[in-house]
């Protein structure tokens, strides 16, 4: 059977207070005391009954951080039943004080109150019964002596209890920035995920494009199908340059070379790129421009883009685009429709990156409508809430 260390410490203290406490029970018998001044009188001499009880007041201590409430129990009734015989107690008064201290420090307020009204009314009912008198100063001096080895018992146990508190509370504060580092970390993840999209699907998507139309071209007319793959290299040399600034805020070992997010600003650029993959669109500015937020400003940029993107895979020969941007106080309305003729299933005309362009526009708290057009075509339309001022 294994003890722990506590009960350990706690077993020795016990068995060495018992033992000083019946070598000095034997030490100052009445004779002693007399030949020292002392008051002798009442006092019995030792015996082997007086050790016994000095032994049984003793014992207690050993379960005093296992059993504190109910070792004080047992460690008082032998001080009492010493004090009614007028033995002379030695140390094992020192017992009592260590168990109540015990109790105080260890258990709860109800507990520590008991176990100082326990040790309060043993001590009267042990002076009460004891045939030596002793002056009332000495039973101020033990009960303000219980008293203070209980308040410091108390203290001890509040700071013990308040710095387990702090560790708690550092505990807990620790775990909420681990979470909300993770959810900065997955948040990061997601941007970064759609800004990829956005960019691999448009660039790639007008590659493709140029690409089959240099293909078709490439046995009767060269010079054309030439400019189809200069118009690759260009679009791809583009996509390289976005994914590397995208991919640049990952690197810790380089510093990235950051340049302006697109927007509005970039459309014509934008609906040329467009034209020269085969899908002929047009740009209508309705309203006052005026400077957007930067979120909102990329976030219709994307939009655009992922709109553009989706009408030259999906509308069908002959189809032609219109880009719309409305500024109304407090609102930007925009909107992309083309007149397609495109058999496309739905699902491929709201794929990834539309379900990226919805959760874009709703992080700024604007209002998505994507679907086939009355007459034919197709529309994607968001409205962004401006503030005053936007």
């Amino acid at each position: 059977m294994r003890i722990d260390r506590t009960t350990l410490h706690d077993t020795v203290f016990a068995a060495v207070l018992a033992a000083a406490s019946v070598a000095l029970f034997f030490l100052y018998g009445p004779q002693r005391l007399v030949a020292e001044g002392l008051p002798a009188g009442g006092v019995r001499d030792p015996d082997a009954l007086g050790a016994a009880l000095v032994v049984a007041a003793c014992a207690p201590v050993a379960v005093r951080r296992r059993r504190p409430l109910a070792g004080l129990c047992a460690g008082l009734v032998p001080e009492t039943l010493l004090a009614a015989f007028g033995y002379g107690g030695g140390a094992a008064g020192l017992a009592g004080f260590v168990l109540l201290y015990s109790v105080a420090s260890s258990g709860g307020l109800a507990a520590a109150l008991g176990g100082l009204l326990v040790s309060l009314v043993t001590y009267a009912a042990g002076a009460a019964a004891t045939p030596v008198r002793a002056g009332w100063s000495e039973h101020v001096v033990v009960v303000m002596a219980l008293a203070a080895v209980w308040g410091v018992g108390r203290s001890l146990r509040l700071r013990r209890a308040y710095l387990e508190e702090l560790r708690e509370r550092a505990g807990r504060l620790e775990r909420a920035r681990a979470a909300d580092t993770r959810a900065a970390r997955a948040e990061e993840r997601s941007r970064i995920a759609r800004e990829l999209h956005d960019v691999v699907a448009h660039h790639v998507s007008v590659m493709t494009v140029q690409a089959a139309a240099a293909r078709r071209v490439l046995g009767k007319d060269p010079e054309l199908a030439r400019e189809a793959l200069s118009a690759i290299e260009h679009t791809g040399r583009l996509a390289m340059t976005e994914m590397r600034n995208i991919v640049g805020v990952l690197r810790t070992d380089a510093r990235a070379e950051l340049g302006p997010q697109p927007g509005v600003r970039d459309l014509p650029a934008l609906l040329e790129q467009m034209r020269e993959a085969g899908l002929p669109a047009l740009l209508h500015v309705e309203g006052e421009p005026r400077p957007l937020p930067p979120g909102v400003d990329l976030a219709a940029y994307r939009l655009v883009q992922e709109g553009l993107t989706n009408s030259l895979r999906h509308a069908g020969p002959g189809a032609t685009a219109v880009v719309t941007l409305t500024h109304r106080p407090g609102e930007l309305d925009v909107r992309v429709e083309d007149d397609g003729t495109g058999q496309a299933a739905p699902a491929e005309r709201t794929g990834h990156g539309l379900v990226g362009i919805r959760e874009r526009v709703a992080l700024y708290g604007g209002i998505l409508s994507i679907g086939p057009r009355t007459g034919g075509g197709f529309e994607v339309r968001a409205r962004f809430p401006l503030k005053d001022g936007q």
